[in-house]
């Protein structure tokens, strides 16, 4: 394994902090081999074991927590949208802000905080809206705890919050890349993302069907990949959630790709755009669409999507309601 030091502004940390990719810090890239080795407004009910009190209206508004960052903030408020509690102007598409809520259908307060804050102050709201991220290492469980989940559109180009695998412009057809795309974009791969993960990512492409999943997280953890006469594709990556690049290198060698994916991991979102752009890298695979289309705006880099990945779905979590009609019980409706 080979570490590359890069370093990151301070400026650039704090404004890229706020995005909904895989966690990042630093600014330390290193390099690993896969041999060992950011949301739409359709939902779903979810059940919720978390005993708590039934609900009656108190006539005061609830208060419903959302991230208080724009990519994350927009997201929770097409989320309070699609649970009913909410209209938006359509205008604002999937970007809302709070100026954009047309009309409150329930008495409710719609609060922004620090997305990291909210899992442990969910006792001081109604209700909170909280990435997976955040949720999971707090015991909250999509599909058992939430009243209501975001879910993808599934084959939905405009989607900005899905995460995709990126290439330079110039290589967007290259045949290679390509299989390694449609290796990423099977069963056994979203089989994989969704048990590994507890639900904090799930699944961003049509050939991924939940009704078929099975747990094949420790044939994937343990299987081993030999480099020896294959192409090798280095793909960037940030944070620490990327053994799902196993599952997508054993798909590759069962189908005897020949290709040898090697992971270079990035401490700093603003690192893999550019080492793909400058060429130091293949590929990248860490990042939503709104947040690539920013990049290509501002940075003049010539990279472009060439395959949906995944997404980390916000929740609507709450410790006063057991279901989003309790919570509108709770909250009462707004005359």
């Amino acid at each position: 394994m080979r570490t590359i030091t890069r370093f990151a502004s301070a400026a650039a940390a704090a404004v890229l902090s706020a995005g909904v990719l895989a966690g990042c810090g630093s600014s330390t890239t290193s390099t690993t081999t896969t041999g060992a080795a950011s949301g739409s407004t359709t939902t779903a009910a979810a059940g919720s074991t978390t005993t708590k009190a039934a609900a009656k209206s108190s006539g005061e508004a609830v208060k419903i927590g959302i991230p208080d960052d724009a990519t994350n903030g927009g997201r929770a408020i097409k989320l309070l949208e699609a649970a009913g509690l909410i209209e938006v102007d359509p205008a604002a598409g999937y970007t809302p802000e709070t100026k954009d809520i047309t009309k409150y259908l329930y008495n409710i307060e719609v609060v922004p905080a620090q997305a990291n804050t909210l899992p442990s102050t969910l006792d001081d709201y109604g209700a909170c809206v909280i990435n997976g991220t955040y949720a999971i290492p707090q015991g909250l469980v999509p599909s058992k705890d939430a009243l209501i989940v975001e879910k993808q559109d599934t084959g939905s180009a405009e989607n900005p919050y899905v995460n995709v695998i990126v290439a330079r412009s110039a290589d967007k057809d290259n045949e290679t890349y390509k299989k390694v795309v449609d290796a990423f974009q099977t069963q056994y791969v979203g089989d994989y993302i969704v048990a590994k993960y507890s639900e904090a990512f799930i699944p961003s492409f049509s050939a991924y069907d939940a009704s078929k999943q099975e747990d094949n997280t420790a044939e994937v953890d343990a299987y081993q990949s030999d480099k020896s006469g294959k192409t090798v594709v280095k793909v960037g990556v940030c944070g620490s959630s990327n053994d799902h690049w196993k599952a997508v290198q054993k798909v590759l060698d069962d189908e005897n790709a020949n290709i040898y994916i090697e992971l270079v991991e990035f401490d700093a979102y603003n690192l893999p755009n550019e080492a793909l752009n400058s060429g130091e890298i293949d590929l990248n695979s860490f990042q939503h669409k709104a947040y690539l289309a920013n990049e290509v705006s501002t940075q003049g880099y010539a990279i472009e999507s060439i395959g949906d990945t995944l997404m980390a779905p916000l929740s609507l979590y709450s410790h006063k309601a057991t279901s989003l009609d309790e919570l509108k019980t709770l909250a009462g409706k707004k005359e």
